[in-house]
């Protein structure tokens, strides 16, 4: 969503807010407007009703407003209409109908609607906790009405206060969607592109003071203007054009910061987390999205440590684990300015991956940060992982204890493979969410299924969230294991009711289908595989003696594994058939090309996902269709077969077929 531009505007502070919209707004009609006129006049055709010329009371000039009027509701109800310029399309999501151009200028994709509305509910709850310690009351439309019910077993009828005495609080400051609450939260969207969450923002969340929605794309800018003006919210919502980093260091001061940062780039948010730690206020909610799962997934290890200070590995709980770095390197920025996070919710899904993080400052709190982070020795053989803690701490009555953390957890080689380890890290090893937040986040979007386009995915995701168990890092996976010792896959409620009649904890997780997060160790989850492995067994005689299977298989199951199917296996989540993990919903459903200054659309994403589909399951059949590709050895003139030759010997062919 950050696209360089060879103009950049100075920010749109809250005193120039008025005056640079009103430059935006003539930067648009200066270039768009005249066209428009000539383009409707040349064709003949009327202008339609929703579709209006700029009128003297539309103007640039004529709509600049004073402070005072710009807050008051009649004015934002008069506000005048904004017309479509050529070309643009009108996109609604939520509440918010966005003018999107139909050129690739500025950056939408329709598929991280899950995360706008994610993100409203969460900064939502985050809202109605932060004032209710100002004395302000949330309403939401659509959401019954909050009791308060006092836990107090001293508390009776006589001590309840009549309603006639209770008349001050009821009247108490209540903040609503679309007002400005002059006791409410500043909200900041970085790379806003469309301003499309930022509008959802101030036409969603009860209780902002402001939000800022800023972009250093000059046309993004102004678009943000224009859709902040077409959706009525000028009262609320700022547009800005800066650097999104610099913008964050300028309000560095405590009086400045932001109480709600949103970070969500094109690919990776590395390069605005220092700025962002620090521009967050005290107790601020911290919302970041990284789209480069490439990197934090283990296909490029060099590349996720030169920008998240973590070493990724490819393993199958790449996803959680990419949760765990991205976590890691936000306490590590924040560390350096004695700052310190406290995750509430970590959500893997789709292409990217989402936290919600608190940012405090305390010193003492600050060194309990390198017993927070682990490194991973993985198994490059059967996958066993170990977790090695970076320092240690121990609580001494009153004080705190730092030491060195020992170790390794692990020997030169894997104690049931025989194999090496890899190791990656250091990782976020606390718990990554606050279960008590999200279990807020949940009632409250279950009980308003109408608020949002993607609620039964949002309660199906949250339902698993708080079925997981919150002090285990990682996962397995069920048929990973079973591949490695080339045996049939037990049902996932027959292994989950394994664990559970070995005396351990076990769980889904959200970040994958067939994941398992348990507290046994290793060596229980294999003795339960060669358990398993005794009733569905394997042709050992087939098996490699270096091979991990045979090394796991030779040795005898210190237990003896139950397979009996417990009621408690089967978590409430799944019983529901709630949607945990939804299905693509449309073809080439993922990234989207990233928009380009001059417009236009980039197929050659799209295209090369069209060439290589399917490519490994139409394999070749038939040697008459090697002809189609060209002889390398005819090529360096060494081929001796002549016309018997399988391959084409007619470059010619070849070349032309290769420029298609």
């Amino acid at each position: 969503m950050f696209m360089k531009s060879a103009r950049l505007l100075p920010l749109i502070s809250p005193h120039q807010h008025l005056s640079c919209l009103h430059s935006a707004r003539r930067l648009f009609w200066r270039h768009f407007g005249v066209s428009f006129r000539r383009g409707m006049a040349s064709t003949g055709a009327e202008t339609p009703a929703n579709i209006s010329s700029p009128t003297p009371a539309e103007s640039p000039d004529a709509d600049l407003l004073t402070p005072d009027a710009a807050n008051t509701k009649d004015t934002h109800e008069k506000m005048p209409t904004v017309g479509l310029l050529p070309g643009e399309t009108v996109v609604k999501e939520g509440k918010a109908a966005i003018l999107f151009p139909s050129a690739n200028e500025v950056f939408y994709n329709p598929v991280q609607e899950f995360n706008r509305d994610l993100t409203c509910a969460v900064i939502t709850e985050f809202v109605r906790d932060l004032l209710a310690q100002r004395g302000v009351k949330v309403v939401v439309p659509g959401e019954p009405e909050r009791m308060v019910v006092s836990l107090s077993e001293d508390k009776t009828e006589a001590d309840v206060p009549s309603d006639q005495e209770n008349g001050a609080e009821q009247s108490a400051v209540t903040a609503a969607v679309g007002e400005k609450c002059e006791h409410g939260v500043r909200v900041l969207e970085g790379l806003a592109a469309s301003g499309l969450r930022s509008v959802r923002f101030a036409l969603e969340v009860p209780g902002l003071q402001s939000v800022t929605a800023n972009d250093f794309s000059t046309k993004a800018a102004a678009l943000i203007a224009r859709n902040a003006q077409y959706n009525g919210v000028n009262h609320l919502l700022q547009a800005s054009c800066r650097d999104a980093s610099m913008l964050m260091y300028e309000m560095r001061g405590k009086k400045d910061r932001y109480d709600v940062i949103d970070l969500d780039p094109y690919g990776s948010p590395a390069s605005f987390l220092d700025a962002a730690v620090q521009a967050v206020s005290e107790g601020g909610l911290l919302c970041v999205t990284c789209t480069d799962m490439a990197v934090m997934a283990g296909n490029n290890g060099e590349t996720c440590y030169s920008k998240y200070s973590s070493v990724s590995i490819k393993t199958k709980y790449c996803h959680e684990m990419a949760l765990r770095i991205i976590l890691h390197s936000l306490d590590q920025r924040a560390g350096v300015y004695q700052r310190y996070i406290q995750p509430l919710l970590s959500i893997s899904a789709d292409f990217y991956i989402r936290v919600f993080v608190r940012v405090f400052t305390g010193p003492a709190t600050v060194k309990n940060s390198a017993s927070k982070q682990a490194l991973i020795y993985n198994c490059v053989g059967c996958g066993s992982f170990h977790l090695q803690r970076m320092g240690r701490r121990i609580s001494n009555g009153q004080h705190m204890k730092y030491s060195a953390a020992t170790g390794p957890p692990v020997g030169p080689e894997c104690g049931y493979c025989g194999q090496r380890h890899q190791m990656g890290g250091p990782i976020w090893a606390e718990p990554i969410h606050n279960m008590e937040f999200v279990q807020k986040v949940l009632t409250s979007v279950s009980g308003n299924p109408s608020r949002f386009g993607t609620s039964k995915r949002i309660e199906g995701m949250l339902s698993m969230v708080t079925e997981e168990l919150e002090d285990v890092p990682l996962y397995y996976t069920v048929d990973h294991l079973s591949n490695i010792i080339h045996c049939n896959t037990p049902s996932l409620l027959q292994f989950r009711s394994a664990l559970l009649h070995a005396g351990h904890k076990v769980s889904l997780s959200h970040a994958c289908k067939n994941a398992i997060k348990t507290d046994a160790p290793p060596a229980v989850i294999w003795d339960i595989m060669r358990c398993w492995e005794k009733t569905n067994p394997v042709k050992r005689e087939r098996l490699s003696e270096t091979s991990p299977a045979f090394k796991i298989l030779s040795t005898e199951p210190r237990l003896e594994a139950c397979f009996a199917v417990r009621e408690d296996a089967n978590p409430q989540s799944r019983k529901r058939h709630l949607t945990r993990f939804q299905e693509n919903p449309q073809a080439f459903w993922g990234p989207k090309a990233r928009a380009k200054a001059g417009g236009g659309i980039s197929t050659d994403l799209q295209d090369r996902t069209k060439k290589f589909q399917n490519k490994r399951k139409n394999q070749i059949t038939d040697s008459a269709q090697l002809k189609e590709f060209p002889c390398k050895r005819f090529r360096q003139g060494a081929c001796t077969y002549g016309d018997k030759c399988c391959y084409s010997h007619d470059l010619e062919q070849a070349t032309e077929k290769k420029m298609e």
